[in-house]
C-alpha cells in the first residue's frame, strides 16, 4: 500500500487525467457570509485522499489497541523492578508519541467528518494544542493506572473492566433508546451478522480510546456515517469531571495502601503533580476549542458557556441541598422550642400566681 501511494504521488502531475470529479466546499463564514467553492479532483488525488484516510484510521487503531497497552505494561515493569533502562525508556517514549499521534489523527478525522461541507485548514497552533492536550491527558492516565495497579493489582482489573464495558455498551444503549432501524448501508457485501461484527469492532475501538482519553469521534450507530455530527459540550464536560474524580480516587487509594516500596518517593508531591498534569491537559483542551479550533465560527455555543452552565446547575443543586438541610433542621428543632416555650410560660404563670397570693395575704 505504501509503495502504491508513492507511485501515485510521483505520477500525479506527469500524466493528464482524462476523468475528474468536481467537489463543492464552503468557506468558513466571514462577517456572516460563506462562499461555495468548486474544485476539480483528479483520480490520483482521490486515491491519495482515500489512502490518507485509511492510514489515519489505521494509526488510531494501532495507537489505542497496540501502543497504549504496551506503554502501560512497560511502565508497570519499570515500577516493579525500580529500574528504567535506556532501551525501555526509548520504547515508552515511542509508544507515548504513537498514542498521542493516534489521538491527534482522531481529532482531525472527527473534525473533517463533522464539517464535511466546509473547506477546513488546521493551523499549526491547533496541532500544538492538541499535542499538549493529549500528551498530558494520556501520560497522567497511564501513570495513575500503573500506580494503582502496583498496590491493588486485582482491583485495577475491576476498574478497567467496568470502564471498558461501560464505554462499549454506551453507543448500543443510545441506539436502542433511539429506536432507529438497524444500519444496513455500511457495506453492500456484508450480511446482517457481518454488519453486527463490524459495529462491535467499532465500539470496541471506541471503548479502548475512552479508556485512556476522550474520543473526539463519538460513535452514533443511528447515523449513516456512524459518527455523531453534533458538538455535545455537556457529554465532554461530564466525561472530564468524572475522569478527574476517578483519577483522584485511584491516587488516593494508592496513597493509602502504598507499601515500603514507595519509601523513597515523595507521595504527596507525586499525587499533586499527576492531578495538576491532568488539569493541564484539560486546560490545553479548552484553549483548543475556544481559540484554535478550525471550525469555531460554526459553534452555536462555546465550551466556556457550556462549562459555566454546568457549574450553575451544580451550584443550584448544592444550594437546593443546603436549603433542604436547613429546613429539616428547623423542623427537628421546632418541637423542642415549642416545649421550651410551654415550660417557660408555665413557670411564668406559676410565679404570677404566687405573687398574687402573697399580695392578697398581706392585704
Amino acid at each position: 500500500r505504501c509503495v502504491e501511494v508513492f507511485c501515485i504521488y510521483f505520477r500525479a502531475e506527469r500524466h493528464e487525467e482524462p476523468y475528474v470529479s468536481i467537489t463543492k466546499k464552503r468557506q468558513m463564514p466571514k462577517d456572516g457570509y460563506s462562499e461555495e467553492i468548486e474544485k476539480e479532483v483528479g483520480q490520483a488525488e482521490g486515491k491519495l485522499r482515500t489512502h490518507r484516510s485509511a492510514f489515519s484510521r489505521a494509526s488510531v487503531i494501532q495507537a489505542f489497541l497496540g501502543s497504549a497497552p504496551q506503554l502501560t505494561l512497560q511502565l508497570y515493569i519499570c515500577v516493579l523492578q525500580q529500574e528504567v533502562t535506556v532501551a525501555r525508556s526509548i520504547f515508552m517514549v515511542l509508544s507515548l508519541l504513537s498514542i498521542v499521534y493516534g489521538a491527534l489523527r482522531c481529532n482531525i478525522l472527527a473534525i473533517k467528518i463533522k464539517y464535511d461541507d466546509y473547506d477546513i485548514h488546521v493551523k499549526p497552533a491547533a496541532y500544538l494544542c492538541i499535542f499538549l492536550w493529549r500528551s498530558f491527558e494520556i501520560a497522567t492516565r497511564v501513570t495513575v493506572l500503573v500506580l494503582f495497579g502496583s498496590v491493588l493489582p486485582i482491583w485495577v482489573f475491576v476498574i478497567v473492566l467496568l470502564n471498558f464495558l461501560g464505554f462499549f455498551f454506551y453507543p448500543w444503549i443510545l441506539f436502542w433508546l433511539s429506536k432507529s432501524p438497524f444500519p444496513e448501508n455500511i457495506e453492500k457485501e456484508l450480511s446482517r451478522l457481518g454488519t453486527t461484527i463490524v459495529l462491535c469492532l467499532l465500539t470496541f475501538l471506541y471503548a479502548g480510546i475512552n479508556m485512556f482519553c476522550w474520543s473526539a469521534a463519538q460513535v452514533e450507530l443511528s447515523d449513516p456515517d456512524l459518527i455523531s455530527k453534533s458538538q455535545n459540550w455537556y457529554r465532554m464536560t461530564v466525561y472530564y469531571i468524572v475522569r478527574l474524580m476517578e483519577n483522584a480516587f485511584l491516587l488516593l487509594m494508592w496513597y493509602i495502601y502504598r507499601t515500603d516500596f514507595y519509601l523513597y518517593v515523595c507521595a504527596p508531591m507525586l499525587f499533586l503533580q499527576l492531578l495538576i498534569g491532568y488539569c493541564m491537559g484539560i486546560f490545553f483542551m479548552l484553549v483548543f476549542y475556544q481559540f484554535c479550533h478550525p471550525c469555531k465560527k460554526l459553534f452555536s455555543s462555546s465550551i466556556t458557556e457550556a462549562l459555566l452552565s454546568c457549574f450553575k446547575i451544580l451550584y443550584f443543586i448544592c444550594q437546593h441541598d443546603k436549603s433542604t438541610l436547613l429546613k429539616s433542621k428547623v423542623v427537628m428543632k421546632s418541637p423542642e422550642n415549642t416545649d421550651g416555650a410551654q415550660d417557660s410560660s408555665k413557670t411564668i404563670d406559676s410565679q404570677n400566681r404566687s405573687i398574687h397570693q402573697s399580695v392578697s395575704s398581706n392585704a
